[in-house]
């Protein structure tokens, strides 16, 4: 962090760490009812930084204008996501800390989809000033809650004057020596396969627009999921290492997201609806309650964030993956995913810009 000069557009907030206790001595907490402007850039980038403890691979911390973390592969996984109030999240649905483990989960899973170990964070807040100061401190405390469960770190970041709350989080990630797996890679032959759940979070998402406080009860662990996704980020190393030709995070839907490694490898991915009957049994009396389609949750569900791609048929699994289909030549087709066959339709899945 620059303490040399202020800056009208945003201060940096180069940080380290995972929240363990540790670097919260001689700054105050922020009086009851206090706002980020009250605070004012420095006061909140103190409350912010307070709360992340240095890791091993973090060589810089603050006082610099940059992080310096160490690149042990040589090479540098990154990916960044943006989360917009009112279109990711709600205030009035989530907590300050479950929009930051949301908004942190998002990005650190696109690492784990390289086949590659997660390592830190950089952070951008644009906030109204008359935005809650321990709403900033909450969303601190989850980004840093889930760097924690993803063996991350926060490393730094900037905050800005804004008329909404916007949240961009960039991941970094380790390769460890393993050839990043991409879209493009899947075979005729490979198995489809998935690690983690599907449809959850889509169904938590139905429950919090119905607003019904009993069925949000009823269905708690859905509507939860919804506000805190449970990425499988161990799982992408060990996709890797069991050979994986593909892989991708299901951020907007599994035929939308298998559909991009479809595209990208030239092949058609063909899904057995057997082997997703057990998502679709989880998510039947939450369908049933609400009036919705199962399938349709599991099929075009977004923001689960589970792992999706192919890999050789017979490969020893990581614990939690699972066979869900076949890899086959496209042989003149149009490459895509198909169910028993037959074409699904292309309209399931989250655009930000479509209709």
């Amino acid at each position: 962090m620059d303490h040399g000069a202020s800056r009208e557009d945003g201060a940096e907030l180069t940080g380290q760490g995972r929240v363990d206790g540790e670097g919260t001595e001689g700054v105050p907490a922020p009086q009851a009812g206090a706002s980020v402007g009250g605070l004012g850039e420095f006061g909140l980038i103190r409350q912010i930084t307070r709360r992340f403890a240095a890791g091993p691979e973090v060589l810089v911390g603050p006082g610099d204008d940059c992080a310096v973390v160490t690149a042990p592969d040589g090479r540098v996984v990154v990916t960044t996501d943006v989360l917009v109030e009112g279109v990711h999240f709600r205030r009035d649905w989530s907590s300050a800390t479950e929009v930051g483990r949301k908004a942190a989960a998002q990005s650190l899973a696109d690492v784990a989809a390289m086949g590659a170990r997660p390592t830190s964070i950089v952070v951008g807040l644009a906030a109204p000033p008359a935005l809650p100061a321990d709403w900033a401190t909450g969303l601190s405390d989850g980004l840093a809650a889930e760097c924690a469960v993803a063996g991350a770190y926060v490393v730094g970041g900037d905050v800005v004057r804004a008329e909404e709350v916007v949240v961009s989080v960039t991941a970094l990630g380790d390769l460890q020596g393993r050839a990043p797996v991409l879209r493009s890679g899947a075979r005729p032959g490979d198995d489809v396969v998935v690690c983690g759940s599907l449809g959850r979070s889509a169904a938590g998402l139905a429950l919090h627009l119905a607003a019904d406080r009993a069925l949000l009860e009823r269905f708690a662990e859905l509507a939860a999921v919804h506000r805190v996704p449970v990425p499988p980020y161990p799982a992408g190393p060990a996709l890797a290492d069991a050979g994986a030709t593909a892989l991708v995070d299901v951020s907007d839907g599994l035929l939308q997201d298998l559909g991009h490694v479809a595209q990208a490898s030239g092949v058609v991915l063909a899904l057995d609806a057997a082997a997703l009957e057990g998502d679709v049994a989880v998510l039947a009396s939450c369908a049933s309650a609400l009036g919705g389609d199962p399938w349709e949750w599991v099929l075009g569900g977004g923001e689960e964030h589970s792992l999706a791609g192919a890999a050789p048929a017979g490969a020893r699994l990581p614990e939690g993956a699972r066979v869900v289909g076949r890899v086959l030549d496209a042989s003149g087709r149009s490459p895509g995913v198909v169910l028993h066959g037959r074409e699904l339709p292309g309209t399931l899945g989250w655009d930000h810009y479509a209709g």
